[in-house]
């Protein structure tokens, strides 16, 4: 059977429309399953043209493009206008099922949120700290601290731990409503967005608190392999030195 490079991602309340190889479904995938009959996949996305047949309408929500091997697979991403869809799959089961077709696994993984977290270190004179990086999606570019969230741990933490790790600063970020631990009165400056930057579709969410703290520049010690610099820029020069678009966002806040 020939390839389909056109498919539809219908989720719903964590519940995702699969097909057999015959686009008969609904399908549900089995968590672990490493071996099964036949020579190629059996479940799969379904195309647009066979959700419709199922009598299926949905609000789309965006169309993502990649490449698995040789071919280019073009995804709808929508939203099915049902109720409960009861005998859908888990989307959570997706993942570990060999049988399933890798579009729809990458699909599952490209609609999985990642999580960045991001503080804006102000000082006294109301300068703002920035760090060029040498490596990552801004390699040589100038950035606010902060990178990805670890798994089971608070954004505000995130920042935090990253601060230490990538500049050698200790610094805290207030906590008035105690959301990561025992309160600590303050003003969090918490700011959180969401954008999909490129057609691949990965979804980012940006935590981005403030804080300040009175570092000498020689008490900020970059680590080698991953900050080239770091400097104290006011915040004119700092938003004029970022490139990323949450953290400019987040420099205009303090502006």
């Amino acid at each position: 059977m020939e390839r389909q490079c056109e498919h539809i991602h219908l989720e719903h309340d964590g519940k995702l429309l699969l097909v057999d190889i015959n686009g008969n479904g609904p399908a549900i995938p089995k968590k672990g399953r490493t071996e099964w009959d036949g020579g190629t996949f059996t479940i799969r996305l379904p195309t647009p043209d066979e959700a419709q047949s199922m009598g299926l309408r949905w609000r789309e929500r965006r169309v993502n493009k990649f490449r698995l091997g040789v071919h280019d697979h073009t995804v709808i991403v929508a939203t099915p206008d049902i109720t409960w869809p009861e005998h859908w799959a888990w989307k959570d089961a997706v993942i570990s099922d060999s049988a399933v077709d890798p579009v729809a696994r990458e699909s599952v993984y490209r609609t999985l949120h990642r999580v960045v977290s991001k503080v804006v270190i102000t000082n006294p004179e109301g300068m703002i700290l920035m760090a060029k990086v040498t490596r990552g999606f801004f390699t040589g570019c100038w950035t606010l601290p902060g990178g990805f969230v670890d798994y089971g741990e608070h954004p505000r933490r995130g920042a935090e731990r990253e601060a230490l790790e990538e500049l050698g600063i200790v610094i805290s970020i207030a906590d008035p409503k105690g959301e990561s631990g025992e309160p600590v009165a303050g003003d969090d400056g918490a700011l959180i967005q969401e954008a999909i930057f490129q057609q691949d579709g990965i979804n980012w969410i940006s935590f981005t608190y403030r804080c300040q703290a009175d570092i000498p520049a020689e008490d900020i010690v970059p680590k080698d392999d991953e900050i080239e610099e770091a400097r104290w820029f006011s915040p004119e020069e700092a938003l004029s030195n970022a490139v990323s678009l949450f953290d400019i966002e987040a420099i205009h806040r303090v502006k």
